[in-house]
């Protein structure tokens, strides 16, 4: 490819949703609340989790980094979608819209292998649970949490770096409410065949064999506490639902948006929409909703500090 020439286009338009007045409103006031109770919720479980000492365990030690890695991710995004919603001139800068997918593929890319982590969690906790604590030590968890990030910062690099010196001319309209690589990269004036398909390759089809993964490996969780026990189904069913769903809710928009990025569906606000502001707020709503223990310390801090 060359470079020589440099980038001739400075900022990118993001149509985001383009419509009228009234319905730019509605959408200003719903995301904007969205947002709010994404903060705040994960905020709230990262609190409950580092002053409850009945929660000092594995579990909710990455349940706390996952309410970090989801606020993060939502805030890469949706402040500047909530902005556009009332501006003039929806635009972003070359570098601030590469800013942008870099942290959206760091974050995601962590928050990819933390779920990994979880799984492990669960099938430990569930099928050796004797040896729960021994295996799954703080040494082990602080490690595991550094991985989760190193992997989201090689997998974000390995993208960017062959799309931040792209030169991009003419055309920089982007029909969508954020960033991303699928759609970018296409403005280049150089042939970017190969680039996508690495796109694909470590995007897509890691989001998809990640989440065939995960499905195995509760699978043979479920399997194993059966052969053991028939009443313990009932409750691994009910420890590992909460993890399924959250995994199925963010591996899912992943899965379309960058296995198939080239097709219809990358041009989908509505997937957009879901990956990067609903999920992250379900993850709270979902661990604190169906779990007694998690209500309970939140209970008890609002009491101590009345």
């Amino acid at each position: 490819m060359d470079h020589k020439n440099g980038s001739l286009v400075t900022e990118f338009i993001l149509i985001g949703f383009s419509g009228q007045w009234e319905l730019q409103i509605f959408f200003f006031v719903t995301f904007s609340l969205i947002y709010v109770a994404t903060v705040v919720g994960n905020i709230l479980i990262m609190v409950t989790v580092t002053l409850s000492s009945s929660l000092h365990s594995p579990m909710y030690f990455l349940l706390g980094n996952l309410s970090f890695l989801d606020m993060c991710l939502s805030t890469v995004t949706t402040p500047k979608m909530i902005t556009d919603l009332l501006a003039e001139h929806k635009t972003i800068s070359l570098w601030g819209c590469m800013t942008q997918m870099f942290l959206m593929h760091f974050f995601g890319g962590a928050e990819m292998m933390l779920l990994i982590v979880m799984a492990f969690d669960r099938y430990v906790a569930i099928c050796k649970p004797l040896h729960y604590r021994t295996i799954m030590s703080h040494k082990l968890l602080n490690r595991f949490v550094m991985l989760s990030w190193l992997i989201g910062f090689i997998h974000t690099m390995s993208q960017m770096v062959l799309t931040v010196n792209l030169p991009f001319c003419s055309h920089n309209v982007v029909d969508n409410i954020f960033c991303d690589l699928p759609l970018v990269i296409k403005f280049a004036c150089v042939e970017t065949y190969t680039l996508e398909l690495f796109v694909i390759a470590d995007s897509g089809l890691l989001s998809l064999i990640c989440f065939i993964l995960l499905l195995a490996s509760y699978t043979v969780i479920l399997v194993t506490v059966k052969q053991r026990s028939s009443g313990g189904l009932s409750k691994a069913l009910s420890t590992l639902s909460a993890h399924i769903i959250v995994v199925t809710l963010f591996f899912g928009p992943c899965i379309f948006i960058y296995a198939w990025p080239f097709s219809g569906f990358a041009r989908s606000k509505t997937l957009a929409v879901f990956y990067t502001v609903i999920t992250p707020l379900l993850n709270p709503i979902i661990y604190t909703l169906r779990n007694q223990k998690m209500q309970g310390a939140m209970r008890k801090l609002q009491f101590q500090s009345c």
